[in-house]
């Protein structure tokens, strides 16, 4: 019986995939369940299991794209599994050999003196020290040798370029990352982006996770991190700022009264954005909880469409890769992004005397066709000072009890 393998619909109003890759060759054998192919839509990526076991035919290259619905594939299910490991592993046994063999008769390098015409001692040191090609040096000394002087002068007039090789290779981008490579152009063209700054003092988040992060790990599982404060203080201005939770439907302004925030996490095919639903009801537990479960999906491959879709508001770190500085870009529809930043040690006035502090910086980018001004830095400012008074403003004066502990 012959089994066709259909390429499965990734989400909804997607029509064309492309084959990422063939995790199996045209006539293997293939288990049921044992992943054949890993197939690229503009929203994710997603892997194919084999339905039954047999023989599998490829109807279709590697990097085509093809429709939802197509037959990209047929296995045979009435061939017999093969026996043993085939001859393969006989084969390399069979090869190693002939490739002693040719080492043996490949010649022994010409070894040449400084009697025999090569460079002297000390032009063979500045070449091997500069990278240079001794067969592009002319040698002045007796029979041609190459003097130190010839080697100075070939330093001056070739440069130093290396000797490490100089190749390019050209591969097809994901139809992921095409699909995200055009939505952040047409992000910078089609909206009218700004970015406003402002700084953070995390010594309030230091003493509070150093004091109860022990406790909180072990009665709810997860490490209390920054992401539940970025959440929590996010909602909080959501409230204050309602225009900052809204976007553009061709001539209206969608406004929502519920904040689901986009987390945006780097997995094994780029960066993703699960998305936090209802973040506004979450406590810091809940928090947690939910980007530790989303951020684990989206690293083994598992994260689906529907978990990446309806955000109303973007929270991105790059503090985790070093970037002191950015200004990220909008998650379209959404109307702005917040860009979390790495934690320094600044010097900082406080009360008239100069403290260090771990002090990070934070950026906000909107769409400033409908959000003004007054709004993208008053929301900023909520941000922080929810962030800089975690105890007053998230905990209501009472962490253990907003802690869950």
């Amino acid at each position: 019986m012959s089994l066709e393998v259909k390429v499965p619909s990734p989400g909804e109003s997607v029509s064309e995939v492309e084959i990422a890759s063939w995790l199996v060759s045209d006539g293997d054998y293939v288990e049921k369940d044992q992943e054949i192919a890993e197939i690229d839509s503009d929203k994710a990526t997603l892997a194919l299991p084999a339905e039954e076991a047999g023989v599998i035919t490829l109807k279709v290259d590697e990097g085509e794209a093809v429709e939802v619905g197509q037959v990209i594939a047929l296995i045979d299910t009435d061939a017999a599994a093969p026996e043993g490991g085939g001859a393969a592993p006989k084969e390399e046994k069979e090869e190693a050999p002939k490739e002693e063999a040719k080492a043996e008769e490949k010649p022994a390098a010409k070894q040449e003196t400084y009697a025999s015409g090569s460079a002297s001692p000390a032009a063979k040191k500045i070449i091997n020290e500069k990278g240079l090609d001794a067969s592009q040096i002319t040698g002045t000394g007796r029979d041609g040798r190459i003097t130190k002087e010839d080697a100075i002068k070939a330093e001056a007039s070739m440069g130093t370029p290396g000797n490490a090789a100089r190749e390019s290779s050209t591969s097809r981008m994901s139809s992921l990352r095409r699909k995200l490579a055009k939505r952040l152009v047409s992000v910078k063209n089609e909206t009218a982006m700004l970015t406003t700054f402002n700084e953070v003092d995390m010594k309030p988040i230091f003493d509070l996770r150093a004091e109860y992060k022990e406790d909180f790990k072990a009665k709810h599982g997860v490490g209390l991190g920054f992401m539940s404060f970025f959440t929590l203080a996010v909602t909080r201005a959501l409230k204050e700022f309602p225009q900052v939770n809204s976007m553009i439907d061709g001539d209206n302004l969608v406004s929502f009264d519920y904040a689901d925030i986009s987390i945006a996490v780097s997995g094994p095919k780029g960066l993703m954005v699960p998305v936090v639903r209802n973040a506004e009801t979450m406590s810091f537990a809940g928090v947690e909880k939910e980007i530790k479960r989303l951020a684990t999906r989206v690293r083994d491959g598992q994260i689906t469409v529907d978990e990446m879709t309806g955000g109303t508001f973007t929270i991105t770190n790059g503090g985790v890769f070093g970037s002191m500085l950015s200004t990220p870009i909008i998650n379209p529809p959404q109307s702005a992004i917040l860009g979390m930043h790495n934690i320094v040690e600044r010097p900082v006035a406080i009360d008239g005397a100069v403290t260090i502090r771990p002090i990070m910086y934070v950026a906000l980018s909107y769409d400033h066709r409908i959000i003004d001004g007054r709004e993208s830095v008053g929301f900023l400012v909520a941000v922080k000072e929810a962030l800089e008074n975690p105890t007053e403003l998230l905990m209501n004066n009472d962490p253990k009890k907003a802690l869950g502990l």
